[in-house]
């Protein structure tokens, strides 16, 4: 079976359903900061986000029992090989943004990406609900980006920037960033979740993004296709697309913005 021919906007929007459930069956703080043992990425494991990475590796698994062969990269269970395995990527963050989760906080989100390599040039599919909104992003690799079923397009240019969402933001990465972004841009966001941030930057809400500290892959890889295909830029450190591999061990600094020019200046805040 190709990976590529499977319903992968159906597959996550019943990932999406199964999610849903589980959250509303724990709701509080306390009810959600149960941890089991510390998963592949190395972060403790939090119980609901196992049990939200099982809603996904319960399709996956579905998806290989019709014969599909690809490697599965997750926040948690780490890459896990089915059918014959093969160059395809299925990379997963079951739950981006788990503190915001864990603190009932409702920014964060479930990211999905099939890539046909190992590099972010190389995917094809990327999908990120945003639970707090309720709100789905998606794009497909030269057929554009969406924004709750509509096309989705980034801010047109008109030199400052308006809006610049911060990720990965602990205070002593934040100064120096910020006094770079000084007469540059007029508000700073945090939201929280990498995937919801750069999806922002696609839906035209913010100007640009940028990670304080490096992201991983399961972070990043949908929301980039998605800002891409809504005609924005995107960088992970130095290298281009094909230097940022999709491995769950890899980490990098990303940025992303309307155009090259707002990157430009995010970048360089970024390296402050």
């Amino acid at each position: 079976m190709d990976v590529f021919a499977a319903d992968w906007p159906g597959i996550c929007r019943r990932i999406v359903m199964a999610q849903r459930r589980i959250f509303a069956e724990v709701v509080t703080s306390e009810e959600r900061t149960v941890y089991e043992g510390v998963g592949e990425g190395g972060d403790r494991t939090l119980v609901i986000d196992r049990r939200c990475e099982d809603q996904v590796f319960a399709e996956l698994e579905k998806l290989a029992a019709e014969g599909a062969s690809f490697v599965a990269v997750s926040e948690e269970r780490g890459e896990v090989v089915f059918g014959d395995g093969g160059p395809v990527r299925v990379v997963v963050d079951p739950i981006d943004g788990s503190l915001n989760a864990r603190r009932t906080i409702p920014s964060h989100s479930l990211s999905i990406a099939v890539a046909e390599g190992d590099s972010m040039a190389d995917v094809r599919f990327g999908f990120v609900h945003d639970f707090g909104a309720d709100e789905e992003f998606m794009a497909i690799r030269g057929e554009g980006a969406s924004v709750g079923g509509r096309a989705a397009q980034v801010a047109v240019g008109n030199g400052r920037l308006e809006v610049v969402g911060l990720e990965s933001a602990e205070p002593e990465w934040t100064l120096p960033a910020m006094r770079a972004l000084a007469g540059n841009a007029y508000r700073l966001r945090v939201v929280g979740s990498i995937a919801i941030t750069a999806a922002y930057v696609a839906a035209g809400r913010f100007d640009a993004f940028l990670s304080l500290r490096p992201c991983r892959s399961v972070d990043a890889a949908a929301a980039q296709l998605i800002v891409r295909e809504a005609g924005g830029a995107v960088s992970f450190g130095d290298g281009d697309l094909t230097a940022a591999p999709l491995a769950l061990t890899a980490r990098y600094p990303m940025a992303a913005a309307r155009d090259d020019n707002a990157l430009a200046a995010v970048r360089a805040a970024q390296s402050a």
